[in-house]
């Protein structure tokens, strides 16, 4: 049962977009205050639509963290995230356009032009704010302006908020811009929910996102992970994850070396899982080759990875 409001409470829906590898799943993180979506120095670490929900006392903020909109399509897997960021516009309050503070770059026009159709498929658009992410990067404070003054001849964003999701900086003058951009309302879930997804399926991000950090260039768009069995027995969760490769070599790097590879990510998945739950687990994760897996539209579906 939904908690009751008060009657000056606020909630929406706010869809954090941009290009790969701005910060938008690591910017959720911190406005939630809990690890939803993976993050990494790659891009296209994310995949999904997932939501993350931020209750306060006067307000129920529901950011939509999205799949880094990029221009290259080659394959299925590619067009199946950029269209799972562009249907996560449609019918939102506001939508926070993540760019780096350093400057503007020719893939932040790609997602401008982006997030412009679909709001005009989707109906009256929604508010967009502009968020500057990673000013610790920025020598000089200052030198922030005249990139605000360029982005701002680019579009009529309604707010402009520099930020640094990964320390935190700013990130409550953030929050205040988008709850004065909310329609008041009841909050949309109870109070102690967090995400919209499944234990199971934040652990499989989890044994992902250990893996991404330790292939570095060799592969990271070229494996998944599914959850085979999530069970709870004798007062331990057990869980069966599966890694899905496309080829044979492909087995062999995620292995690592005497398994090393795979035993290393497996411990450090082990320990954000069960710190993520909060009980003791028992993880296993095994590698499998599925041809093709990430050109296949059927195979995709499959796998949660398209509509």
């Amino acid at each position: 049962m939904k908690p009751m409001a008060e009657p000056d409470h606020r909630c929406g829906f706010v869809a954090v977009v941009g290009r790969p590898n701005v910060g938008k799943s690591t910017l959720v993180n911190a406005m939630v205050g809990q690890k939803l979506s993976i993050t990494s120095n790659r891009p296209q670490t994310t995949r999904h639509r997932i939501l993350g929900i931020a209750t306060g006392d006067a307000s129920q903020i529901v950011f939509v963290d999205t799949p880094g909109i990029h221009a290259r399509h080659r394959r299925a897997l590619n067009r199946a995230m950029n269209r799972t960021a562009s249907r996560a516009l449609i019918g939102v309050d506001l939508v926070l356009m993540v760019v780096e503070a350093s400057g503007w770059v020719n893939d932040d026009d790609r997602v401008l032009a982006r997030v412009g159709r679909v709001a005009r498929i989707g109906g009256e658009a929604a508010p967009l704010v502009l968020v500057l992410n990673k000013i610790d990067r920025v020598r000089r404070r200052e030198a922030v302006l005249p990139v605000l003054a360029d982005t701002n001849r680019r579009y009529d964003f309604a707010a402009a908020v520099p930020v640094c999701a990964r320390t935190g900086e700013n990130l409550e003058r953030l929050r205040e811009v988008v709850e004065a951009h909310l329609p008041a309302g009841p909050p949309a879930f109870p109070q102690d929910h967090f995400t919209d997804r499944s234990e199971a399926f934040l652990a499989a991000e989890i044994v992902r996102e250990k893996l991404i950090r330790r292939l570095g260039q060799e592969l990271p768009h070229r494996l998944t992970v599914e959850i085979e069995r999530f069970v709870e027995v004798e007062g331990r969760t057990v869980i069966n994850a599966l890694v899905l490769v496309e080829r044979n070599q492909h087995k062999a790097i995620v292995i690592g070396h005497g398994g090393g590879r795979l035993k290393q990510a497996g411990s450090a998945a082990r320990r954000d899982i069960a710190r993520m739950l909060g009980r003791p687990i028992h993880l296993e994760v095994w590698v499998k080759v599925r041809e093709g897996w990430s050109d296949d539209e059927h195979a995709l579906r499959g796998l949660g990875l398209a509509e």
